[in-house]
């Protein structure tokens, strides 16, 4: 009778972390990762200010954050503020790319984007990951998860250039499979880059960043 009140108990933990590890998928087989350091890593931020108030680099993890009353990233420039890495020697015009990367956004950051290919013929990218009031979105019409604040979760955004295609997993699970804005020169960039109804106070933290690509 225990043995069966058990079996019982324990059928479905095992039904469903083994629903959750098919599931779940490494978007990196077939590529091939690049490559990447501090070389590769162009940082921008509010142009009047230093980079240590607006960026910090510890034990693995960039730490991004911003203000909406704070300078764009160059002087004259129109664009909102914004402190992010552009990823710098492997722009790209065609074939297909894919950027890897843990994210994590604390609670009450919000209206800000923190991941994006940037560069397309109908708009200034190709994609955006943004966060508003704690959903991760595409740009802001598709939700890719709902609860992202104070949790590390995994991000693959691959593009296929040749396609116009854009996927994008979160932690392992496709979220968005559509076509991208164009053709052009685009690159990679995270951090936290001003949206329309921003929070008072915007960070976002990465690590185990990864360029790939076939």
């Amino acid at each position: 009778m225990m043995l069966t009140i058990l079996h019982l108990t324990l059928l479905p933990l095992i039904i469903y972390q083994t629903t959750f590890f098919v599931s779940a998928v490494d978007p990196t087989v077939g590529f091939t990762c690049v490559p990447l350091d501090s070389s590769h890593y162009v940082i921008q931020k509010p142009y009047d200010v230093s980079q240590n108030e607006r960026y910090s680099f510890t034990n693995g993890v960039h730490k991004f954050w911003i203000y909406p009353t704070d300078k764009p990233f160059q002087s004259g420039s129109d664009t909102k503020p914004r402190t992010e890495i552009r990823v710098t020697g492997y722009d790209y015009t065609s074939g297909i790319r894919q950027f890897e990367g843990y994210g994590y956004v604390p609670s009450g950051t919000s209206g800000v984007c923190i991941q994006q290919v940037f560069g397309a013929s109908s708009a200034a990218t190709t994609a955006q990951l943004r966060v508003y009031s704690g959903s991760l979105t595409f740009y802001r019409s598709t939700v890719l998860s709902s609860n992202i604040y104070d949790r590390w979760f995994k991000v693959n955004v691959i593009h296929d250039a040749n396609a116009n295609n854009v996927k994008v997993y979160i932690d392992g699970e496709l979220k968005f499979n559509g076509g991208d804005n164009g053709d052009n020169t685009h690159y990679f960039k995270f951090g936290v880059y001003v949206q329309n109804d921003p929070s008072s106070y915007m960070e976002s933290r990465w690590k185990d960043i990864r360029i790939c690509r076939k």
